[in-house]
């Protein structure tokens, strides 16, 4: 049975459920910042997913990508790129984060993990932000 690691509801509020996926949004203002957690018991990294779950949780990174470009563009802050990674180093269970970055955000051009400290979103950001992604996610 999947239940999520309680380290994804300290640092991230929920968007919703994909078709294998649970989405987030990051609790970080600085990033307009996803992050997909397949929803299969003991998953750790990708090559435990079976070979159909694979190619589901790519579309659902793309689908996402254009739920970060989403929320960038209704925060008023475009996305230039999308960083995308499986990481677990931390968190022993699949995930996958999916970054807008700008040349002009804190962290550029390096990665966005262990830098500073994480600023929460105004409530009607929040709001703005939850919103944006969900319509781009058809949650």
């Amino acid at each position: 049975m999947f239940e999520l690691n309680p380290a994804f509801p300290a640092t991230s509020v929920a968007l919703g459920d994909l078709a294998l996926c649970h989405a987030r949004l990051q609790a970080d203002a600085r990033y307009a910042w996803i992050v997909l957690v397949p929803r299969v018991d003991g998953a750790r990294e990708l090559e435990d997913l079976a070979a159909g779950d694979r190619l589901v949780v790519m579309d659902e990174v793309v689908a996402a990508g254009r739920a970060v470009r989403a929320v960038g563009q209704a925060l008023g802050r475009p996305v230039e790129t999308l960083n995308v990674g499986q990481l677990g180093n931390l968190t022993p269970q699949l995930h996958i984060h999916v970054v807008g970055r700008r040349a002009d955000d804190e962290a550029w051009p390096g990665p966005v993990w262990g830098l500073g400290t994480a600023e929460g979103y105004e409530a009607g950001a929040l709001a703005a932000a939850i919103a944006a992604a969900r319509v781009a996610l058809a949650l």
